[in-house]
């Protein structure tokens, strides 16, 4: 059994955190976000650290303690130093370009591909086959890399698509005659 949720959060210096009941509110340099912890959850704050305390009686309790734990961990992470998701695109003319709150993709398409950037995420472009996603919502982070990789995903044969940077991909051998 997971004892995630016994650990306490640490609070760097910079941020601001603001216990309200339920409501979870964080605020640094990087930005603020909110939350609102599950009823079966008490949250604390002691000094520089958070607490969370699974309350008896309710189902799953313990478990749910880990995972606000883990989000309210990722909210004061984010505000602080941020997250960052890097995409390579490989391929023959497979390339993007960032215009502004567009990310223009060449995949082979018979036409490009824009992806308008939602708020809260910035997306930079290096080089033509890199893709780097910026943002402080470690979940938004996550779900933007995921589509832009929805459109082109690798595939098996000669590896051609979208990949995370650093992503293995393993491959599969061809028809042989």
């Amino acid at each position: 059994m997971s004892r995630v949720g016994e650990q306490p959060v640490v609070v760097p210096s910079g941020v601001e955190v603001t216990v309200n009941g339920q409501h979870l509110a964080v605020k640094g340099p990087k930005g603020a976000l909110e939350m609102t912890v599950h009823m079966a959850v008490g949250v604390s704050r002691d000094g520089g650290e958070l607490r969370f305390e699974a309350r008896k009686g309710a189902d799953g309790a313990n478990a749910l303690s880990g995972t606000m734990r883990a989000l309210a961990n990722n909210m004061v992470t984010g505000v602080s130093r941020g997250f960052e998701k890097r995409l390579a695109l490989e391929g023959v003319g497979y390339r993007a370009q960032a215009q502004g709150k567009v990310l223009n993709l060449t995949l082979g398409f018979s036409h490009p591909v824009n992806f308008p950037v939602p708020d809260g995420i910035t997306i930079e472009t290096p080089s033509q086959t890199e893709i780097v996603v910026r943002g402080i919502d470690k979940q938004l982070v996550g779900a933007v890399a995921a589509q832009i990789r929805s459109f082109r995903p690798p595939e098996p044969y000669k590896g051609k698509g979208v990949r995370y940077q650093g992503e293995i991909i393993i491959r599969k051998e061809g028809k042989k005659k």
